[in-house]
This record gives C-alpha cells, structure tokens and sequence, in this order.
C-alpha cells in the first residue's frame, strides 16, 4: 500500500487502511471458500448465504430473496440524502478446473474462471470496513451494496435494478453513482484502469434455423442440403464485419454451434447454426442484425433452403460516465499515487451486464491489476484461472474509498 505521506490526506485514510489489514486473512480465507463451491447463475444458493452469513455477523441490514431468490441488497446509513451503490457479480462458469490450487472447485463442470469470487470476497471486506468505520463516524454518504447473481449471460443485474436495486425501494435511499471492478489479467498487480465511454460491447445472440430437403446420401442431387447451405452461410458472415462495418469501428460476429444431421448416409433437411454479435454502439449493432439476416437469407435462397433467423438483444453496450470516471480517477490518485491509476486503452468485446446499472445512474466500471511481475497470468473463462489473493486488498480500500469520498470536494 502507498504511505499516506504520498498523496493528499483523507480523513478515513489511516482507518481503513488498520480495518483493512485486520480484516484481510479472513476475507482471503472467504474467497478460498466460495472458490471451492462455485455455483452458476440463479444457482449461487450456497454462495448467497455465505453472503447473508457476513453481512449478518457485521451486524449490516440487508434484504434477500432479489432476482430469482439469490441475490442481495445490503445497506449502511450516512449523512447525505442519496447513496453510493458498489457492485458484485456472485456467479461461476459450467467449466471444469485445472488451477491446481488447493481450494481448487469441488463440483465438477463448475469454476469461478471469472474471478466473481474474488469480486464478492472484495465487496464484503468493503461492507465489513465500512460498517466498522460507520461505528466510529457517521459515513458521508449512506452506501449500498449490490451482491447480484447470474452475470454469465443470466442478465441478474437487469433483474436486480427492475427489482429496486437503485431506486431506494428496497432499502436506503435512491443511489446516484454506481461502481463495480473486475479482476484483469492483463493488468499488473497493484495498479488500476478505467476508462471514459464505452468499457465492454454489447453482447448479443442470434440462432439461424436452415431447412432444406433431406435425401440419400448417395443422391444429394434430389435434396436441398442444409448442411452445405449452413456452411455456405458460416463463410458469407465473415464478410459483414469486413465489408459492412467502418475499419475504425469494432464488431465481431461469431458462429459457435453447428448442429445437423443423424447418420452417414443421410442428407438432413435441418441444420442449426448459434452465435453471438458484438459491437460498441446502437447504430452498428442495428447494422449487424440487418446483415446477419440479409446474408443468412440471401444465402438460403441460393442453396435453393430457406433460413430463419432469431436474434436475441441481451446486453446493451458497458459505457462509463464521464463524471463517475472523473471521480473514480481522482480517489483512486488521491489512494494509490499517480502511477498506479491507467487508463484502458480501448473497449473490449466482452459483455457485461452491469451496462443496465449504467441506464439509470452514473456509473464506473474499473479494472482491477492481477498480473504477476514476470509470470504470465491465466486467461478469463480459463480453466487455470484462479483470482489474484494479493488485488483483495486494493479492491476494498478503494471500494472503500469511493464509498467515503467527500463528495462537495470531489
């Protein structure tokens, strides 16, 4: 951590920072745990009550049962009229675990190859801090803290803000900025990004339903060969990004499942493709979902097929506001030092569903340093990959931070 001596003083700074530090091994030890029973979304009921546990123990009013019955809303009071929300995904991945470690995942198909447990290790110990600090002095602003389930592709935080997350219904008063970090391998350990504007692509769906005229294998003459067609239409979409979509711009289009056929012998008359389409502003993905239809209906008719296509919108585009960013830069200086703060150098084409937060209260979403010095660190969705004990620390105090900054200053 950076002496206190290196950046301006706050008036919490050296309280926290002695929380933090006899808060830490437990919060380690709780990350270790959810690690072992990671579970995937609107399943996270063990992982929610570990939750509930903590939160109960320090003594910090919440309120349960949100988004299907896993997620969570938690509450400390402070002086100001409207509350800070700080954010965690709890969710895992159907992946099976090749880390090595000793807490290593006891449940076979399931893993948090997405550091969501190290994302909910870091909010707790931020909600354990804060409480204890809140004890000693009234907390400038009230702050909530959101546990939210089903971020893989469940859309729990849209689930959550429909169910009162922001608006002050559940509990505490309305938020009005919203924060939430993510473990990044390719940052280092220590340091910290963000950036203005779009942060993560909007990530969407689309199944394409080929149906031609089935035959004897050994007479494809007489059939209208979806499975040709299907592959036909897999290499035609590579040129929608190439051709369709300015070279300054960002999108991807991706076919990621080819179902069809039964035997050998057989010429099917369906064929299934699934993917997914990504892009960075509304004007391309409308372009994107106009093309995929076109070519894949285009290329139909040509195979003498007919497809039908399902396109599924799930999340919008991750954009960070302007002034949330603004002050997210300026605590985490004012934390860490100068040198420690970066700024991403361009979106990726990930998705995130903390984008629906984002639509309703100003909102920051910042990376979080996990890389060893000299030591390549393991992908997201890896099956090595295991979060990064030595970033919990920056996490809270920042989080913590955040959560206390004096808000007619900054």
């Amino acid at each position: 951590m950076v002496s206190p001596a290196q950046q301006p003083a706050h008036p919490f700074t050296d309280i926290i920072r002695t929380l933090l530090r006899e808060e830490l091994p437990s919060l380690i030890e709780l990350r270790h745990d959810l690690h072992m029973h990671p579970e995937i979304g609107y399943e996270e009921v063990r992982t929610s009550g570990v939750v509930l546990r903590e939160l109960s123990n320090a003594g910090i009013a919440h309120v349960a049962g949100l988004a299907g019955g896993t997620g969570i809303l938690a509450h400390i009071p402070g002086t100001g009229p409207r509350a800070i929300a700080l954010r965690a995904d709890m969710d895992a991945l159907p992946i099976n675990e090749r880390s090595g470690q000793p807490w290593s995942s006891k449940t076979p198909n399931r893993m948090h190859a997405c550091g969501h447990d190290g994302h909910t290790a870091v909010l707790v110990g931020a909600a354990r801090v804060l409480s204890r600090l809140a004890a000693q002095h009234p907390l400038p602003r009230p702050v909530t803290f959101v546990f939210q389930p089903a971020e893989e592709g469940g859309g729990g935080g849209k689930r959550m803000v429909d169910e009162g997350a922001l608006n002050g219904t559940r509990i505490g008063p309305a938020a009005e900025e919203i924060y939430a970090l993510h473990g990044w391998p390719d940052l280092a350990i220590g340091t910290i990004a963000t950036r203005r504007g779009a942060v993560m692509a909007a990530s969407d769906r689309f199944e394409i339903h080929v149906i031609g005229r089935g035959s004897h294998a050994a007479w494809p003459h007489q059939s209208a060969d979806p499975v040709l067609c299907a592959a036909a239409i897999i290499t035609a979409m590579q040129s929608i990004v190439a051709r369709n979509i300015d070279p300054l711009d960002s999108a991807v289009v991706s076919v990621t499942v080819i179902e069809s056929g039964s035997a050998f012998n057989v010429i099917p008359d369906r064929a299934l493709l699934k993917g997914t389409y990504r892009s960075l502003s509304e004007t391309t993905r409308a372009m994107l979902e106009r093309r995929i239809t076109e070519v894949a209906e285009g290329v139909a008719r040509a195979h003498g097929c007919e497809a039908r296509c399902e396109l599924l919108r799930c999340y919008p585009v991750t954009a960070n506001d302007d002034g949330a960013v603004a002050r997210f830069e300026q605590v985490a200086r004012e934390t860490f030092g100068p040198e420690r703060v970066n700024t991403l150098p361009a979106p990726v084409m990930g998705g995130e569903d903390f984008a629906f937060y984002g639509a309703h209260v100003p909102a920051c979403y910042w990376a979080l340093g996990l890389a060893r010095p000299g030591t390549p660190f393991p992908a997201l969705h890896a099956p090595d990959f295991d979060f990064n004990d030595d970033a919990i620390a920056v996490g809270v105090e920042l989080m913590c931070r955040l959560a206390v900054q004096d808000t007619a200053r900054g």
